[in-house]
Formats: structure tokens, sequence, C-alpha cells
């Protein structure tokens, strides 16, 4: 059932006899659907940071069929953006115009198939794959254990961690484009290199398959929990951060470009640089996202003046300021 938190003059459209649509900020928005779609929908809850304004529109489809539709109707020029556990992303404080879907339950299966494939819906975690992948004694996938986000984000940024990333893993993807088409691209198509590819903005990932190799579970495991003490030692998991804030420069490491910069412990109103981690960025509580922004760039100028690196964004900034 459709769940609408909107102004009078858009709820009195939405629910007129008969009516499927509703006039948005970025033009006609489809409301016959039956997933949860919200108007004016807070995200900072939904987002690491705890920091950010509102969605024009919040969609979270029913199921893939539900998708489609919504996509296939939409208004072509209306922005579109797929959200996932929230991790590296800046919502800024003006808001994300268009509309914001989140894949949910319905998009979160992992299935194991023949010759160590593992298929996954866009909203699984990277956790839940790699222990599907561990159970079934299927090795290679360990590292998205390390990886604070879904399967749609990470095949969408080829996600790495510990010495390796998704384009080492994934066969294919299943993405629905712009104006609701489905199409499975292979790894080929999506032209990977670090933390980027070719897929374009709007397009959303609802699936993926990966190919590991036989592998004892039990050494898996140990893998696995190896990977998560060291994240445990070495980043600052129980804050409100959003994950690696820079790129590694070819041949470096951001935190140490970072430190040696004196950034360490660097504060903008309520964010500060981590302490524990110097790549990563914190909410200290009240942080506005102008905040952490504001502190990254200012990052970003130090370690330029003082070591002539530039350093490039790895968390994706959205919305309006």
């Amino acid at each position: 059932m459709t769940n609408m938190t909107q102004p009078d003059e858009q709820m009195r459209s939405a629910e007129a006899p008969g009516a499927d649509e509703a006039p948005g900020p970025d033009g006609i928005v489809p409301t016959g659907v039956r997933g949860d779609l919200k108007a004016d929908a807070p995200l900072a809850k939904l987002v690491w940071f705890k920091s950010g304004g509102k969605a024009d529109w919040l969609f979270e489809p029913a199921d893939l069929d539900d998708l489609v539709n919504f996509l296939g109707k939409l208004e072509r020029e209306t922005p579109v953006m797929a959200l996932g556990l929230g991790s590296n992303l800046i919502i800024r404080d003006g808001g994300v115009p268009g509309v914001v879907v989140r894949l949910g339950k319905p998009f979160s299966s992992v299935e194991v198939k023949r010759d160590c494939v593992v298929e996954c819906g866009g909203g699984a975690p990277g956790i839940l794959v790699a222990s599907q992948a561990r159970d079934a004694g299927i090795a290679g996938l360990e590292f998205l254990r390390g990886i604070p986000g879904t399967v749609g984000g990470f095949v969408r940024m080829n996600g790495g961690a510990y010495g390796r990333e998704v384009a080492d893993i994934l066969i294919d993807c299943d993405v629905v484009l712009p104006g609701g088409e489905l199409v499975t691209l292979p790894v080929e198509d999506l032209d990977y290199s670090y933390r980027h590819s070719r897929l374009p903005d709007g397009a959303i990932v609802v699936a993926a398959r990966f190919k590991g190799v036989p592998g004892d579970p039990k050494e898996i495991g140990a893998e696995m929990d190896r990977i998560a003490e060291e994240r445990e030692n070495s980043q600052p998991l129980r804050t409100k951060t959003g994950g690696s804030t820079f790129k590694n420069p070819e041949g470096g490491k951001a935190w140490q470009l970072v430190d040696e910069a004196g950034c360490r412990g660097l504060t903008m109103g309520g964010a500060q640089v981590s302490e524990k981690h110097t790549n990563f960025l914190i909410n200290t509580g009240e942080a506005t996202s102008s905040d952490i922004e504001g502190l990254g760039e200012d990052v970003r100028r130090r370690v330029a003046e003082k070591t002539g690196v530039t350093l490039e964004w790895e968390i994706k900034r959205v919305g309006r300021p």
C-alpha cells in the first residue's frame, strides 16, 4: 500500500479517484505503486553520518516489477539515486532532488549456484554475501566482509578492501536503467577502474553474480574474522562516520597524507577528522553535512599545500547545499 506524506495539494492529487501520479519539484512522479512512496522524506536516519536533508521522494519498491513499472512511468528528466546502507555518502543539508530509491528486503536475497557462483540482490549487505559464501565453501569473497555497504553500491563503485575489489569477482549484474529498461551487463561493459564504473547516473543495480573458488569453510571464516578484527582495531566503527573519505592516490595512502598535513583531530563545527584513522571523518554529535563536507575540503586544501597531492573524494556527496 502506498504510504504518502505530502503537502496538501500533492496529497489531494494522489488520493483523487483513479489518480496514479503526483506533481513534484522535478516533474510528475507516478504514485500507483505497491511499495512505499513518501514525499519530503527525511534521510538523515538512513545514512551513517546521521546528517543531511530530505528526499523530494523516497521509494522502497515492493519487488523488481514494482521498480521497473515506477521508473518506466517516471518523467525522464527526474533525477534518480539509489540508496543502500547509507555508508560512503554525504546527504547535503538542502536535501536530494527527484527520487531516492531504497532497495529493501525484497532485494536482499543471496543464493549459492553451481560452480562457486553466488547470486545476490542489489540490497544484500556485503557481510551477508561473504557469510553465505563461507557456509557453502566458496573462497574469494571474504573481502566483502570489510565493505560497509550493499551489493548495488559496491558494484557501482567497484568497492574493494584488503587487496581485492569487485572487478575481481563480478560475472555480471542486472540493472534497471532510467526509463525502466532491465538489462544484464557483463563485467566487461562496466569498464571498471579504481572506485569507478561506467554505469550511468540513475541506473540501479538490482542483482549481481559473483564467482569464487572452492575453499575450506573454516579457513574462509578465519579470514573473515581477521578482516573484522582489523577493521575494529583500525577504524572508528562505533562512531557516526561514512567510511573511507578519500581515494588512495597512486602509490600512496590517503591517511598518511592527511596525517602528514597535521589534520589528525581537526574539527569544523560538529565534524572531526578521526584520531583513530585519519581517512575517516566523524560526526561528533550534531554536525551538519555542511560541517562534514567543509572539513573534508579543508583537509584536501591542507594536504595539497603540504604535499602537492590533491586528494579525490571517495565518499559520494549528493543533493542541494
